[in-house]
């Protein structure tokens, strides 16, 4: 990653997101509602955890052929995904409740999808939100030299078949997680004094991922070994289809986003200095999908709505279809870009499409 400090414009003569805030402030307003989640994010957080943990206390509990239980491995991914990108990716943004300690609660869910805390604030919140396809500053680009998400990332002969391999590593993020990601992700982010809010005691962050890594394991194989009369491989195996399951499905989500047509992967000038306002940026770097499925919008907890998401991320949720339109009709009004894709398939085929694009050998190598 870059060590170069990012600074965006400050001209905005229009006053575009003083405007947009304004409106989406007065949509609350008058609407007497908080901005945080409602009855309906509560209701849906026991349905995801339901969806992730009751096949697991399933598998432990009843005699069931083995077949049933791989099947049911494949359940609990579901239900993590939904875990993760409905209940965790609110409580930490702050956004799930007005009340600290319950967002902190629900943030901490992600101990039991493998992840941690710390890790993820400092990357999501801090390094994505804020310098959003980047080159070099955001790491949800960076796959290291396998995959190359950015027109300005070194090309490789073996990039040509991304948009074919690519499928099969989306299964490994959340594996990754688990196994190493999260103590490479700590000794870095660490080292370079980085943090969201003020930054934390290393010991206290090193022991905290130590012992909820052993408390992790202990639950998902440990116990599973100990409970159940089957070979440890069969085990493993139920462990990393659960986990191929959602990290397939996150990295999917996570990719219709920012990595298709139409949305662009930037670098600052020589001074560090980006050409648009922070706001502008988001517009520009950041795409929605299947706005209008009912389904897609409340299983991606909101990730489809990425446009307002990244504009608003301290805002829940469960509002963004609510405020979709104001986002939409300011920027038009701006004449900024808004970009959609009306359907999930035809998101799903611009990445891929930009996965080959991005593939071939350039004719003019970006910097």
């Amino acid at each position: 990653m870059s060590n170069t400090t990012i600074r965006f414009s400050r001209k905005d003569p229009a006053q575009f997101f003083k405007t947009l805030n304004q409106r989406v402030n007065s949509y609350f307003k008058e609407n007497k509602i908080k901005k945080t989640g409602n009855w309906k994010l509560h209701l849906k957080t026991v349905i995801m955890f339901s969806i992730f943990l009751t096949p697991y206390f399933l598998i432990l509990t009843l005699d069931i052929n083995e077949w049933i239980k791989l099947l049911l491995t494949i359940v609990i991914g579901v239900g993590m995904a939904g875990v993760g990108m409905n209940v965790m990716h609110d409580g930490n943004h702050g956004s799930y409740s007005s009340k600290p300690w319950i967002n902190k609660l629900m943030g901490a869910s992600i101990y039991i999808l493998a992840g941690n805390v710390y890790n993820w604030k400092v990357q999501h919140n801090v390094l994505h939100h804020t310098y959003t396809n980047i080159h070099g500053h955001d790491e949800d680009l960076d796959a290291g030299r396998i995959m190359r998400f950015s027109r300005h990332a070194e090309w490789h002969r073996f990039h040509k078949f991304q948009h074919f391999y690519s499928v099969l590593l989306y299964g490994l993020l959340t594996i990754n997680w688990a196994i190493t990601t999260d103590f490479k992700q700590m000794r870095g982010y660490l080292k370079r004094k980085l943090s969201y809010g003020k930054f934390p005691n290393p010991v206290k962050e090193w022991s905290l991922l130590i012992v909820t890594k052993i408390i992790y394991l202990s639950i998902w194989i440990v116990l599973p070994m100990i409970v159940l009369d089957i070979a440890w491989w069969k085990v493993l195996i139920g462990f990393f289809v659960m986990h191929y399951t959602a990290g397939l499905i996150l990295s999917i989500v996570f990719q219709l986003a920012h990595v298709i047509e139409d949305v662009d992967t930037m670098v600052p000038d020589k001074s560090g200095t980006m050409k648009n306002t922070w706001a502008i940026h988001q517009l520009f770097t950041t795409a929605n999908f299947s706005t209008k499925n009912k389904v897609v919008n409340w299983f991606t907890g909101g990730l489809n709505h990425q446009v307002e998401h990244h504009i608003f991320p301290n805002i829940s949720h469960i509002h963004y279809t609510k405020i979709s339109k104001i986002v939409k009709d300011t920027a038009r009004e701006f004449n900024l870009p808004y970009f959609e894709h009306k359907t999930t398939r035809k998101a799903v085929a611009s990445h891929f499409k930009h996965l080959k694009e991005l593939g071939k050998k350039p004719t003019v190598q970006f910097s």
